[in-house]
């Protein structure tokens, strides 16, 4: 069976009318670029991990998920490769933004920061470091795009296109998701600095939750005990590998390939998210 859509990480597959099944992968991204090599096992992390939140959060917005058992699927990912890393989800209407929560001064907002311009609509006071914990959290929207990197655009923009009731639910919805897991995450922890949330809406009209939910891929995760305000603290998701790759350019190109040893440490912090949050460890 052929997916109908392939994404940097994710396998889509059209099984019904109502019904897709999502296959995470061992790929790994970073800035729109695919790596050739895989992490393996992270996969099965992601997708650990975004089921524990979608779980936790059922009470805040209704997601996507339909059943997380193999036995459960089509009968062709009934096969033991597809074990842990796969789910049956209902078919959404997306919407075609992403709504990123900020709530530390961190990445393209602090680049922004630092030249004095404004990110998304918000010109922020003077005084702030690098990392340092804003005011109160930020939702900052992008467009998607296919190809390339996604457009952020200011809120009133997001009103202009989605229209006031729509924006001001997602808006408080992304505020409760963030600051219900962030909440949880610190007592285990980890800082979330920042969150990529997605919704669609299902066949009645239901704004839902879906893609994936606070995993390394769609997160920035600190851990507490390194973390110092003015810094580049230690991150539990990819960072080190967006870092390497920054690091080799050449002429403005991405290496072509990683050595292992970024591809194991990335694939250990991974696995120690998981261990940290959840108490889970794959083998």
């Amino acid at each position: 069976m052929k997916p109908r859509y392939s994404g940097k990480v994710r396998e889509i597959y059209d099984v019904s009318p109502e019904e897709l099944v999502i296959v995470t992968t061992d790929r790994i991204s970073a800035f729109d670029h695919i790596l050739p090599q895989t992490v393996p096992g992270k996969g099965i992390v992601l997708n650990q991990l975004s089921s524990f939140w979608f779980r936790r959060t059922q009470s805040i917005v209704p997601n996507h998920i339909l059943s997380e058992r193999l036995e459960d699927m089509p009968a062709f990912f009934q096969q033991e490769s597809f074990r842990d890393r796969t789910v049956l989800v209902r078919k959404l209407q997306m919407l075609p933004f992403e709504f990123v929560v900020r709530g530390y001064l961190f990445g393209s907002m602090w680049e922004a920061y630092r030249q004095g311009l404004p990110f998304c609509g918000y010109q922020l006071p003077p005084g702030y470091q690098q990392a340092e914990k804003l005011d109160a959290p930020l939702l900052t929207p992008a467009i998607k795009k296919e190809t390339g990197h996604d457009e952020y655009i200011d809120m009133a923009t997001l009103e202009d296109r989605l229209g006031s009731t729509l924006t001001h639910q997602v808006t408080d919805i992304c505020f409760q998701l963030y600051n219900t897991c962030a909440e949880y995450a610190l007592s285990k922890g980890i800082l979330i600095a920042d969150a990529k949330f997605e919704f669609g809406m299902d066949q009645n009209g239901t704004l839902t939750l879906a893609d994936e939910l606070f995993t390394p891929d769609a997160s920035r995760f600190w851990d507490l005990q390194a973390y110092a305000v003015g810094t580049f603290p230690k991150s539990l998701d990819k960072q080190l590998l967006r870092d390497w790759l920054q690091a080799h350019k050449e002429n403005g190109q991405l290496p072509d390939r990683v050595p292992e040893e970024i591809l194991q440490v990335t694939g250990e912090r991974y696995q120690r998210y998981l261990q940290q949050l959840v108490g889970v460890q794959i083998p």
